[in-house]
């Protein structure tokens, strides 16, 4: 059978070239509205009509996943439901390496104070967030270590205005079913209404015992946790993914991509088999890349020609039996 995918470089608003009642799931990761490393695509949050959109394209009963930020998670969900969703679940994708966004106050008092901070040595930049990596920065790729000296300063050493993020939320949301029709009815008339537990189920641990008083052959039902580190206790219960560093890819330079493997368990639970994915906010492709893997039918928009470009080698590199279209 020989699946849609098709990628365009527009502005998603609208969703013209689509049809009502034709796409299975919504998978998508659009601006958070909080300015990530000042990207300019990140300032506000998407305008609420390409929810409106959305929800005309889905059949109905289908779910979408979507992507946010802690900040303001509340506004996109109530855009969201106003809509017409139905709001199903919030599910947390929970890492280690997340990068806190602070700053060292009592240095700002040192400022304030007209006194001038104490150098203690020095630290290197590693991580490569800031634009152009470490090589960015002077002194051999190191920026000097400071602690306050005035007794202002001293008295906050160590303030700061907030801990590291640990975790993404991503909304899951529902179409409703068609009127008058059950689940059931629902299922056989569109092929949506329903998650798809089998295929996103976690395996058990290599030499652990089935548990419950049913266990599936297939393991446990997915929750509505996703991490990238196990537990130290003996097993693992949540679906484990590590988070992309920036540049995993050379040419790859989104500041948010999201790994395939997490997209790839995403859709497994919102979609079966031929089904269609909408990415409204395809970045550099990475929803693509786990539909084509599940075959699954995939149409993603992307406004920037620069993130397009990248998505488009990807799916090169990754999908090698179909060249997407634009």
């Amino acid at each position: 059978m020989k699946r849609k995918f098709k990628i365009y470089l527009k502005d998603c608003t609208g969703l013209e070239e689509i049809e009502n009642d034709s796409v299975d799931a919504i998978i998508t990761d659009p601006p958070y509205g909080i300015s990530f490393q000042n990207n300019y695509w990140d300032r506000e949050l998407p305008d609420k009509q390409i929810w409106t959109d959305c929800l005309r394209v889905l059949k109905p009963g289908a779910f979408a996943l979507i992507f946010s930020s802690v900040r303001l998670l509340h506004r996109l969900m109530v855009e969201i439901e106003d809509s017409g969703f139905l709001i199903k679940d919030i599910l947390f994708w929970a890492f280690l390496n997340g990068m806190p966004k602070s700053r060292n106050i009592a240095l700002e008092i040192d400022a304030l104070s007209g006194v001038e901070s104490k150098v203690v040595g020095r630290y290197s930049y590693v991580q490569g967030y800031k634009k152009g990596g470490a090589g960015n920065y002077k002194n051999n790729f190191e920026k000097f270590k400071y602690e306050p000296a005035s007794q202002s300063g001293k008295r906050y050493k160590g303030a700061g205005l907030g801990i590291k993020p640990a975790y993404e939320p991503i909304i899951m949301v529902q179409k409703p079913l068609e009127k008058k029709l059950t689940v059931a009815q629902n299922v056989l008339k569109y092929g949506t209404g329903v998650l798809n537990i089998d295929a996103a189920r976690i395996p058990y641990a290599k030499g652990e015992k089935n548990v419950g008083h049913n266990p599936h052959p297939g393991g446990r039902v997915t929750s509505n946790i996703l991490r990238t580190e196990e537990f130290a206790d003996g097993y693992d219960k949540f679906f484990v993914i590590p988070k992309v560093r920036q540049h995993a890819e050379d040419y790859n330079y989104h500041p948010t991509i999201k790994p395939v493997d997490l997209m790839m368990h995403l859709t497994k639970l919102v979609t079966f088999e031929n089904h269609l994915v909408l990415d409204p906010f395809m970045g550099t492709g990475s929803t693509g890349i786990a539909c084509k893997a599940l075959k699954r039918g995939f149409i993603g928009y992307e406004n920037d020609p620069g993130y397009f470009k990248i998505a488009r080698k990807r799916f090169k590199e990754y999908l090698t039996t179909e060249r997407p279209q634009d």
